[in-house]
């Protein structure tokens, strides 16, 4: 299980590592049918497949296939598909799997955008919901690895089980206001889709602990800890009204996994629903500690003010 979890985690690395030379030869008319490659794919869509492998090297070129077209919604570029996924390591030795999102239960939300390999961005437009796509995903430009001095990777074969497509993210936090404030903070909010206004400019003493108050509650599904946000945010220092950060003037949303930010994000964002607006002041244990950052002195306090837009 852990084995498969790591692999999980690390699919959106392998996707884009893929990438790099999946152009081409992987939109050919040959590569589309996947006649290629010689994988065969059976088992009902909605369960864990039985993937074979033809004997001999494996597939050197990147390809697709669709095994079943599905029957609901097409997917276009742009979309964020939610997948069952089991990938497999082609070495033409064991051809072993390296996880399923069938045996966590859990399953995954890939973009259908130019982060992903071109094989990838063409498959995902020619199956609908319901539908069950192969890929194959090789190492095609030796060039590209010799340019960054990457070992070449196992060729990787997907298979892809469409769920559906994730909502797209909100532009703002929607719900209704809660009155809540934080002593020392004054957050307007201008109401429809503009930012907030953050002030911390104040002579109040910062808690040593976390504090977080929910401005705006939104009626979305709880935030989990192991789920990627979308969020808009705007960061400031506790007392001086000093910014540091803002994805607002940036006029686009960040998006992260909730595991891999600070402690203060992770503890006071896990079990808000998605469409709320909450203030944080993070106390420097749970930011950034002795550690100085771009424009954060050593032992800050920090205060955020966050919509949470989507959670995948």
């Amino acid at each position: 299980m852990r084995r498969a979890m790591a692999v999980l985690a690390a699919v959106p690395l392998i996707l884009f590592a893929a990438a790099c030379g999946s152009d081409d030869g992987a939109s050919t008319g040959a590569t589309a049918t996947g006649a290629g490659s010689g994988v065969k794919v059976t088992g009902d869509v909605g369960a864990k497949p039985t993937v074979t492998f033809p004997a001999g090297t494996p597939a050197s070129k990147s390809s697709y296939e669709v095994i079943q077209p599905g029957a609901g919604d097409g997917i276009k570029t742009g979309d964020r598909v939610i997948v069952n996924l089991t990938v497999y390591n082609w070495d033409g030795k064991g051809n072993a799997v390296q996880g399923s999102s069938y045996d966590t239960k859990k399953p995954e939300t890939i973009a259908v955008d130019q982060q992903i390999p071109q094989v990838l961005q063409e498959g995902f437009t020619k199956v609908k919901h319901g539908g069950r796509l192969l890929a194959v995903l090789a190492n095609d430009s030796m060039a590209q690895q010799q340019a960054t001095q990457q070992p070449a990777e196992p060729t990787k074969v997907f298979v892809f089980d469409i769920v559906g497509t994730q909502p797209p993210p909100l532009k703002a936090a929607t719900g209704k206001e809660t009155g809540e404030s934080l002593k020392g903070v004054k957050v307007d909010n201008p109401g429809g889709d503009k930012a907030p206004t953050l002030t911390t400019k104040t002579g109040e003493k910062p808690s040593d602990k976390l504090v977080v108050k929910t401005i705006i509650e939104g009626t979305g599904p709880k935030v989990e800890a192991s789920q990627t946000l979308t969020v808009h945010y705007t960061g400031k220092l506790w007392g001086s009204d000093k910014q540091f950060d803002s994805s607002w003037e940036r006029g686009q949303p960040a998006e992260f996994p909730l595991s891999g930010v600070i402690k203060g994000w992770q503890q006071g964002l896990a079990g808000v629903p998605v469409g709320s607006r909450v203030v944080m002041s993070i106390p420097p244990d749970l930011a950034y500690g002795d550690q100085a950052q771009q424009g954060i002195p050593a032992k800050s306090t920090l205060v955020f003010v966050v919509d949470i837009l989507g959670a995948s």
